[in-house]
């Protein structure tokens, strides 16, 4: 099998051809209006609002990570010395659907919205079928890209009796995330009040704190040069979250509200 590295250096190049051409800037994004509701900006409009900003997506896991232990076991470093394993399987609902999946298609739901409103995207996977990529590649993939914002999409694994989602925000670590911490929080706070108004799911009821969770151990926040999250979009092993998230219809609303928190974030930057 392919080294998963060998195979990711593709997907990094296809993530910056994405983007190529974009005229964002600091000053692009102070020119944007500010103080929007994310209620009304969950659907965009006239596909000019987000103009010029430019978002990575990241959808958690592959679908070719269970069947590659080795591969995705491999430890990577993740900054000041410390190392994790490259990628992980990812859960899934007791029916079967997997996470990875499920992360794809909701990636490309919140792509289209984005594309829709004028942004850039980059993702860092385009299909299901694959390794990886390692999470150091997938933080280099939103650097590379030069991003205003980027998002990584999952669903939990919790205690089957807990419901909710919760947005993951990097610990301000000394010369490592302390550049991007505020932004980052920002991102999250926004992303967690405006998904839970689109999408009426609950904040989680076993993780974190009102809706929030910060962790010091996640790869891709440790590695990130641009404002960065994690959404835990609900919990795969709760039935009734599970019911929801193997909707078609819900998914579009999970993207939806996603998509809220994100040009609640970009707008008012």
């Amino acid at each position: 099998m392919t080294n998963p590295r060998v195979l990711t250096v593709a997907a990094a190049m296809m993530a910056v051809v994405l983007v190529a051409g974009s005229s964002h800037s600091a000053g692009r994004r102070a020119a944007e209006p500010s103080g929007h509701d994310a209620d009304r900006l969950h659907a965009p409009s006239d596909g000019t609002e987000l103009d010029g900003l430019v978002v990575t997506i990241d959808p958690g896991h592959n679908g070719a990570n269970g069947a590659h232990p080795d591969q995705i076991n491999q430890q990577v470093q993740i900054g000041q010395g410390e190392t994790k394993e490259c990628d992980t399987t990812g859960t899934e609902t007791d029916s079967g659907y997997a996470e990875s999946a499920y992360a794809l298609d909701v990636a490309l739901r919140l792509q289209r919205l984005l594309r829709k409103a004028g942004a850039r995207v980059a993702l860092t996977r385009n299909d299901d079928n694959g390794v990886g990529p390692c999470i150091d590649e997938r933080a280099e993939i939103g650097n590379d890209a030069d991003s205003d914002a980027a998002v990584s999409i999952h669903a939990d694994g919790g205690p089957s009796g807990g419901r909710g989602y919760h947005v993951i925000y990097p610990t301000k670590i000394a010369g490592l995330t302390d550049d991007i911490y505020s932004a980052s929080r920002r991102l999250a706070v926004a992303l967690r009040d405006a998904y839970g108004r689109v999408t009426g799911l609950p904040r989680s009821t076993y993780v974190g704190d009102a809706g929030l969770d910060k962790r010091s151990d996640l790869g891709g926040l440790r590695l990130s040069d641009v404002p960065k999250v994690f959404i835990e979009t609900a919990n795969m092993r709760n039935g009734s979250d599970a019911d929801k998230l193997e909707s078609g219809d819900f998914r579009g609303r999970i993207a939806k509200g996603i998509y809220a928190g994100l040009s609640r974030f970009l707008l008012d930057d």
